[in-house]
């Protein structure tokens, strides 16, 4: 991994499937809130209409100087000209061999939940980072077990020199202690893009996420 494609802070996951008018009010929120990185997360959009939401929020994360990924779609992420593409452990395609036919600069994520096996195997495969969770129980997905404080600090042991990201119930206030745990960066759904939220409440909690982040000392 080299130090461009590293991930750090608030990696805000937005909802998936808004309509486009909330997806981008709510991307552009978090990135006047200081989030620096965005995922995009549409399964039911087919690709036509993935293309143009995933090319808009581009225009938006370059506008704030912010990263985009694409999950699941390594065609959407490099037609939109997003920064990287994430993964889940049941939709990874050959690793190295994307690596090897992908540009440089495109960043791979991998989701590890608490598997220190396969996050060994996907970087050394060239994955730019994996991401651990649920770290706590969380509504987006009910049926993950969480993996806890612990196991997440286990894996900074293991992979001392990984980009590791947290994911899964995190809120505002556990933030500290998962940046003590180890994590490089907290990937964030409902605690940032809570349905009940407008968009200025959105900026508002990404502003206090990232302030509580910046201030908290790493691991």
């Amino acid at each position: 991994m080299s130090e461009g494609h590293k991930i750090s802070g608030i990696y805000g996951i937005l909802p998936a499937d808004l309509p486009l008018k909330d997806l981008l009010e709510k991307a552009e929120a978090a990135l006047n809130g200081g989030v620096q990185t965005l995922q995009l997360r549409d399964k039911k959009q087919g690709f036509k209409k993935g293309l143009k939401r995933a090319v808009l929020l581009r225009e938006l994360t370059t506008k704030y100087g912010a990263r985009l990924i694409v999950n699941d779609s390594l065609p959407l992420a490099v037609e939109s000209g997003a920064d990287g593409v994430h993964f889940g452990r049941d939709d990874m395609q050959s690793l190295a061999q994307m690596r090897s036919e992908l540009s440089g600069d495109m960043i791979i994520g991998i989701s590890c939940k608490g598997d220190g096996a396969l996050a060994r195997h996907v970087l050394q495969d060239g994955a730019d980072y994996v991401s651990f969770g649920a770290v706590f129980p969380t509504r987006s997905k009910a049926d993950a077990t969480p993996i806890g404080l612990p196991r997440l600090a286990k894996a900074r042991q293991m992979f001392a020199d990984a980009n590791i990201c947290a994911i899964g119930g995190i809120t505002r206030e556990a933030l500290p202690a998962v940046k003590k745990a180890g994590a490089d960066c907290a990937a964030v759904i409902s605690s940032l893009f809570n349905p009940s939220l407008c968009a200025a409440d959105i900026e508002q909690q990404a502003k206090k996420m990232v302030e509580t982040w910046n201030n908290t000392p790493s691991a």
